[in-house]
């Protein structure tokens, strides 16, 4: 199948860093010829940046949903993946995940399954480590970390997974798929990163910002699989950043599963007495975060 390329108008321990709508105007000019099959023209496929761009706002329309992640990277000439699964609340931008660190070579886990809480301008962590008390949360400012948060928790919050798609520069249409019984069309282009904060919600855009600077390039190339109603089902991003542990750039492959859309998301923040005040020991599965 032709692929049709389109471009906008503007311009060895578990992890490095944990181991670390607006739609846009176009570039398309208008063309109806979009480069897809009649079919996906007739039912709404539409033009591949309205539809990344936008993907954030369908999620937030959709309310909620469950979520799976994964987050390969490559260090000391191995990879090593963390996952996590939970839920999130797209109209409150707030999730609740268990994350899974790899296990060490020898076969031991390394680290109970920390459980994350995903907020606006903030990440908590339990189960953190480090000299924490198991009954007491981190928290962390996610415009303070030099990813903004699309790494350090070992996951990529799925909210702003879908805004740095607002910095789509150009995309093609792949074909049709499938993911988890659910009909998908699949998408594949570049998101620049400092593009994408100028298009976010105040807090994201913080975040965004900070990886612009903090990350190896600006530029995320990434894969992107909608549903007939334009939400998200799979997106596969990857990130290049230095950990300031390495000069070498770190490559990062993160990929945010969604499903049962409309779920029950209730996510109930820490009391301030229940966040950990003191000093957090150095770790290198967590990044210092």
């Amino acid at each position: 199948m032709e692929r049709r390329q389109y471009r906008q108008a503007h311009p060895g321990r578990a992890a490095v860093a944990l181991g670390l709508m607006l739609v846009l105007g176009a570039g398309a000019g208008g063309c109806s010829d979009l480069g897809l099959p009649a079919e996906d023209v007739r039912s709404g496929a539409g033009d591949p940046l309205t539809l990344l761009t936008g993907a954030a706002g369908a999620l937030t329309d959709a309310g909620s949903s469950k979520a799976g992640t994964a987050m390969e990277m490559a260090t000391g000439g191995t990879r090593v993946t963390i996952r996590g699964k939970g839920v999130y609340d797209y109209v409150h931008r707030l999730g609740r995940l268990t994350v899974v660190l790899p296990a060490d070579p020898t076969g031991a886990a390394e680290h109970r399954p920390l459980t994350e809480l995903l907020a606006p301008g903030a990440l908590f962590m339990k189960n953190r480590g480090a000299g924490v008390p198991a009954d007491k949360w981190v928290r962390v400012e996610t415009a303070t970390l030099s990813d903004g948060n699309l790494v350090t928790g070992g996951v990529t919050d799925p909210y702003t997974a879908a805004v740095v798609l607002r910095g789509t520069r150009r995309a093609s249409y792949v074909g049709r798929a499938e993911v988890g019984g659910t009909p998908v069309r699949h998408y594949r282009g570049t998101a620049d990163l400092a593009d994408a904060a100028r298009y976010a919600p105040a807090d994201v855009g913080k975040s965004l910002e900070a990886a612009a600077k903090g990350f190896a390039t600006t530029q995320v190339p990434f894969d992107a699989y909608l549903d007939d109603q334009g939400r998200l089902v799979k997106l596969r991003q990857r990130f290049s950043f230095v950990n300031g542990r390495q000069k070498t750039p770190v490559a990062v492959t993160s990929t945010t599963l969604l499903y049962d859309f409309g779920a029950s998301a209730v996510v109930d923040l820490p009391h301030q007495r229940d966040i950990y005040a003191g000093r957090i020991a150095e770790d290198a599965g967590t990044g210092g975060a």
